[in-house]
């Protein structure tokens, strides 16, 4: 008689793990694929995303041109953020067929404005690009004990103000500098079709989302670069809180991007009936 028949099932799978793992743990490395649940090679492996499915946008000319310029900004070494600038220009295209203006708040070296400018083109559109930015990162006032226990104070940037304005001299681009919330009424647009949030901590983006918000168009995007990342999760948290209170839903990609298309009647749901 066997004597394994002795043990529950799940003790003998446990001992098939352990002998598994002894025979073989040496030859795992940090890229070794234990489990594929994917449906074939990787088309896209960095940002946080791995995928096997279709990514030949990143073939197509004119997104090519586009994340060329965005990657020359050179905001860090081993840049790598095709699919999220894929979304940037998705959604500045759609919003392009808007009325208003673009905003984008959180501008680093202006990798995400550049491609955006680049793709549409920007100058033939007849509208502003604002860039608000203290273009030297972080204002420590605005950075929470919470955040800072989640690592937000270690992001390095360098002064890349002089770097922007050389950037987009000749775009139709204006520049503000200094912390938001305290630059927020320099922005003297009137109407928002495509709003990017991208300051890394809670306290100016939701005060950029509440000045900004009845200025964005019916049908206008918003587009928050931290929404999904786990140690963004406070930042998600207060976003979720804003959109529930107004009736509006985020979409979350794996990207790490969330984006709301602001909405004129609220999507709250009746939870009983679920209608």
């Amino acid at each position: 008689m066997d004597l394994r028949s002795f043990f529950p099932l799940s003790l003998r799978l446990l001992l098939v793990r352990i002998r598994w793992f002894w025979k073989h743990y040496r030859s795992i490395r940090y890229d070794s694929e234990l489990f594929n649940n994917v449906h074939g090679p990787l088309t896209y492996n960095t940002d946080g995303l791995a995928t096997s499915n279709n990514a030949d946008f990143m073939r197509e000319e004119r997104f090519a041109r586009a994340y060329k310029a965005a990657a020359a900004t050179n905001p860090w070494p081993g840049f790598t953020l095709q699919w999220r600038i894929h979304v940037v220009c998705w959604c500045a295209e759609q919003a392009s067929l808007l009325p208003g203006d673009f905003v984008e708040c959180g501008v680093n070296t202006g990798a995400y404005a550049r491609s955006i400018v680049e793709y549409l083109p920007f100058n033939s559109l007849g509208k502003k690009f604002y860039l608000l930015d203290t273009f030297q990162g972080l204002d420590p006032r605005f950075i929470s004990d919470a955040e800072r226990t989640r690592g937000i104070d270690n992001y390095k940037y360098r002064d890349s103000y002089a770097e922007v304005v050389q950037t987009f001299r000749d775009f139709d681009v204006r520049i503000i500098r200094g912390p938001v919330p305290d630059t927020l009424s320099q922005c003297d647009t009137g109407q928002i079709c495509y709003l990017s949030i991208d300051m890394n901590n809670v306290l100016p983006e939701i005060a950029a989302l509440e000045y900004f918000w009845e200025k964005v168009v019916d049908g206008g995007f918003i587009l928050l670069d931290d929404y999904g990342f786990p140690q963004h999760e406070l930042q998600k948290a207060a976003f979720d809180r804003f959109a529930e209170a107004r009736g509006q839903s985020i979409l979350c990609l794996p990207t790490g991007q969330g984006i709301i298309r602001k909405t004129r009647t609220t999507l709250h749901h009746d939870t009983n009936t679920g209608r």
